[in-house]
């Protein structure tokens, strides 16, 4: 048997729908076996000596109209193993459920509210669940900074006794194709896992925004476009695909001085801009011809 000492929380987001799973751990690429989540459906985590098929088999069983409870329960019990498992799952509507094994490696154990669960194995003290249920509930903010505190609230209280080495979050929405999500990332292996699990949120916070642009520009809403590359660029100043879309809108808004400084910052940064510039059509970029010519003037 291979034991993860894991901490994890399931959420929702009552306001938006939203559904949510973090974890961090010393194990390698935890976010590759714990969380599991499907729009509209639930969100689960399965830890300790985790079995990856409590993640499908409880989303299928939940899409067939089975309660979170019944569905657990229903794994839990078929499940030779159920004593070293950790689970726990929520859905859309109602308290989640949660099972903690008495062969889970101490400290471990759960804490639940109407719309979240934490759970953990493995820890430094009996104080990280219920610091991350604290942390859970008196926090505010979109879901995925939530969850985060959550798993920062772990850590304040000693988490992995073993330490950290990965981390990882899957945010879906209410509604959609199975493959949708609002945030998926995984920090594999790294020193600090909730750092930069927090950075990578940042960046896909930018990322949403940029995609919203390009959809706007997909639609010729080209002053709009600008206005969401605008601020994507705003929250990651200093990547330069963010920083180039955003100078192609400033330019096209009138602020030609500061759209040209922009653009031409990102082409110091990868030099690659500057021939895909000569590359857009009016349809993508309308004012794209007028920048280069600008740039060489």
């Amino acid at each position: 048997m291979v034991r993860r000492g894991t901490y994890s929380i399931v959420a929702r987001d009552d306001d938006t729908g939203e559904l949510g799973a973090a974890v961090q751990s010393h194990w390698f690429s935890v976010g590759s076996i714990v969380t599991w989540a499907r729009p509209g459906v639930g969100a689960v985590v399965t830890q300790s000596i985790a079995e990856r098929a409590y993640g499908p088999n409880l989303l299928d069983a939940l899409q067939g109209g089975a309660a979170a409870s019944a569905a657990l329960g229903g794994l839990i019990a078929a499940d030779e193993a159920a004593r070293f498992r950790q689970v726990a799952v929520i859905t859309p509507s109602g308290p989640p459920a949660t099972h903690t094994g008495d062969g889970c490696i101490p400290y471990a154990g759960h804490a639940a509210g109407n719309d979240f669960s934490v759970q953990a194995n493995m820890m430094a003290s009996e104080a990280v669940w219920p610091a991350m249920a604290e942390a859970f509930a008196s926090s505010t903010g979109p879901l995925a900074r939530r969850m985060l505190a959550a798993l920062r609230g772990a850590e304040a209280q000693g988490g992995d006794v073993r330490g950290k080495q990965s981390s990882a979050m899957v945010v879906v929405p209410a509604a959609g194709e199975d493959w949708r999500r609002v945030v998926d990332l995984r920090v594999e292996d790294h020193p600090e896992p909730l750092d930069e699990l927090e950075r990578l949120i940042g960046v896909n916070d930018a990322y949403i925004l940029a995609t919203v642009g390009d959809d706007l520009t997909g639609e010729g809403r080209h002053a709009e476009a600008g206005e969401a590359y605008r601020s994507a660029a705003a929250l990651q100043p200093g990547n330069h695909e963010l920083l180039f879309w955003a100078g192609i809108a400033e330019f096209a808004h009138g602020d030609r001085s500061t759209g040209l400084t922009q653009v031409r910052r990102a082409i110091e940064l990868q030099p690659g801009w500057r021939e895909l510039l000569g590359r857009l059509s009016p349809e993508v970029a309308p004012d794209a011809a007028a920048v280069l010519a600008a740039l060489d003037g």
